[in-house]
């Protein structure tokens, strides 16, 4: 156990990929992360929509999850998820969060601060009635973040609601939905050598954007 505490404190990789500056950023910050996304894509990036979405108590106690980017717009970052889960248990206490993007295979990392609100439930349908079948009935399936036995309970009520459902026609749960991350702030973040990074940080001021290199 030693060894492998000195391993991890010896670990070491210094980032020299690529670099980052404020007459490169496009001013508007959804078109910046247009291209990084893209760029990620491209370049066969492992689940470059995975991004990490933290959330807090009334009380400020945080948690955090991976959770998928489903789509974006200059309004904000939408992702679907349970209403009764934890996470949405907590945004409906304390809209303020957070979420992260961390591309290794780039030495990229884009972090985002602002509000989370729902989507409209007509929003909400058409995203669902795009799911693949099993997903659907997944969605009535789990009563996400409870506690339960074992895994059979799970097996059960999805071959229950799989005999309620038979087709592709499976209405969106009530308690399922999409949520807009509306951002404050975003940052893009490119790693450089001596752990001397480019950060260059977008304010939304106004409704402008405000554009400054902050240091590593």
């Amino acid at each position: 156990m030693e060894d492998l505490k000195l391993f991890i404190n010896t670990l070491r990789h210094d980032f020299s990929k690529q670099t980052l500056d404020k007459k490169d950023v496009n001013n508007n910050p959804f078109v910046q992360f247009e291209k990084w996304i893209k760029e990620a894509i491209e370049a066969q990036v492992n689940e470059p929509n995975a991004m990490t979405l933290c959330t807090a108590t009334k009380e400020g106690k945080p948690s955090a999850r991976i959770v998928l980017l489903r789509n974006f717009t200059e309004d904000g970052f939408i992702y679907y998820t349970n209403y009764t889960s934890r996470k949405g248990i907590e945004i409906s206490d304390n809209p303020n969060c957070a979420i992260l993007f961390f591309w290794p295979e780039l030495e990229r990392q884009i972090r985002i601060e602002g509000e989370v609100q729902k989507q409209t439930s007509e929003e909400s349908d058409l995203y669902f009635n795009t799911r693949p079948r099993e997903s659907k009935i997944g969605a009535w399936t789990s009563s996400q973040s409870k506690v339960i036995s074992d895994r059979e309970v799970l097996n059960k009520e999805f071959e229950i609601n799989s005999n309620k459902y038979p087709t592709d026609m499976i209405p969106r749960p009530v308690f399922w939905g999409g949520y807009v991350v509306k951002p404050l702030t975003i940052e893009f973040w490119q790693g450089r050598p001596n752990r001397l990074h480019d950060r260059i940080l977008y304010t939304k001021e106004n409704n402008n954007w405000k554009i400054d290199r902050l240091a590593p």
